[in-house]
């Protein structure tokens, strides 16, 4: 199984799929889809460690908020990340909290080859289901 695919859309606009053989890899695997859209991330020393603490009412909405959490700890502390350890739980009927450490490194344009920067992610046509496996 793949981990992802990037999909050109626009110009502008660029997006991709994720695949995970359960929820938490779904995660850790659009986060480096997410960060290989920027930069080279086979280059990415694990450097710097950062846990990430987020939650929302259902799973398409705790992906837009890891997403977009993500994009701000990048951009505020200048960090490429290429790792992830994702754990996902459910709390109640309506909410569910994500735990994550990521680790990474301060950005180097020329060594991570960084060819975009992202601003943030958005809801346009953004799926959270289980198929054969988590997409």
């Amino acid at each position: 199984m793949k981990k992802f695919e990037i999909i050109d859309i626009t110009t502008a606009d660029v997006a991709f799929k994720a695949y995970g053989k359960d929820i938490n890899e779904l995660f850790e695997n659009s986060a480096l889809a997410l960060f290989s859209i920027m930069g080279n991330i086979s280059k990415v020393k694990k450097k710097i460690k950062k846990e990430i603490k987020c939650e929302a009412s259902d799973l398409i909405s705790l992906m837009f908020n890891w997403l977009n959490e993500l994009l701000f700890l990048s951009d505020s502390e200048y960090i490429i990340f290429s790792n992830f350890v994702v754990d996902i739980k459910k709390i109640d009927e309506k909410n569910f909290v994500l735990s994550a450490i990521c680790e990474g490194e301060k950005i180097d344009e020329k060594k991570h080859e960084i060819k975009t920067n992202i601003k943030a992610a958005t809801y346009h046509n953004m799926k959270v289901e289980k198929k054969e496996y988590w997409e």
